[in-house]
C-alpha cells in the first residue's frame, strides 16, 4: 500500500478535514485526520492495521497497547494481525493509566499503536507507562505520521503515511488572525 492509498482512503471516507483545528498538542492546524472516520470501515481498518503489523514481522511481542480514545481500534486490529493480546490505556487526570483488569507484567514485549501522531505526546506517556510497569517497549506503531518523520521516539517507529502539516503556535497562527472559527474535533 502506498502512501497515495493510505491517503486516499482517508480522502474517500471523509477523514481528512480541512479548517482551523487545535491539535491536542495545543497547536493549530488547517488539516485534520479524523481516524476514526477511516476506521469504522472494518475493511479498511484491518487493511491498514494488517499492513502496518507487517512492519514488525519477525519481533517477539507481547501485547499491543495503546492510548484510548484514538488507538483503540489500531491497536485491536494490529494486536489481530500479530497475534497477540490488545490491551489500551485511559486518561485519568491526564495521566494515562490500566483499568478494566489489563495488566503488563515484568518483561512483557509491548508494541504501542497510535492512530496519528502530530508530536508524540500521547506516544510517549504510553511508552512511560508501559516502561513503569517493567514492560521492554519494542516499536511504536502509527497509521499517519503527520510531523513528515521530525517526531523522534527511542525505539522503532513505523507509520503508513508520513506527511508534514503545518502547525502553528496559536499566537503566530494566520487563520486566528483572519478570524477563522477554530474546531477541536479531537479527543478531549
Amino acid at each position: 500500500m502506498t502512501d497515495n492509498d493510505v491517503l486516499n482512503h482517508f480522502i474517500k471516507s471523509g477523514a481528512l478535514l480541512e479548517g482551523h483545528f487545535l491539535l491536542r498538542s495545543g497547536l493549530h492546524s488547517n488539516r485534520f485526520f479524523q481516524a476514526a472516520l477511516v476506521l469504522q470501515y472494518p475493511d479498511i481498518a484491518e487493511k491498514l492495521c494488517a499492513q502496518l503489523a507487517d512492519n514488525f514481522k519477525g519481533v517477539k511481542i507481547d501485547a499491543v497497547l495503546s492510548p484510548a480514545l484514538g488507538g483503540l481500534i489500531v491497536g485491536q486490529e494490529v494486536a489481530r494481525r500479530i497475534g497477540c493480546k490488545a490491551i489500551f490505556a485511559e486518561k485519568e487526570n491526564d495521566n494515562l493509566v490500566l483499568r478494566r483488569g489489563f495488566m503488563i507484567s515484568k518483561g512483557d514485549r509491548i508494541l504501542v499503536a497510535e492512530d496519528v501522531v502530530t508530536k508524540g505526546g500521547r506516544v510517549d506517556q504510553t511508552v512511560r507507562l508501559a516502561r513503569e510497569m517493567g514492560a521492554d517497549v519494542v516499536g511504536i506503531a502509527v497509521i499517519v505520521d503527520r510531523s513528515a518523520g521530525d517526531v523522534k521516539f527511542d525505539v522503532q517507529f513505523k507509520s503508513l503515511l508520513k506527511l508534514h502539516v503545518e502547525t502553528f503556535e496559536p499566537a503566530k497562527c494566520p487563520f486566528c488572525a483572519s478570524k477563522t472559527p477554530l474546531v477541536k474535533p479531537g479527543s478531549k
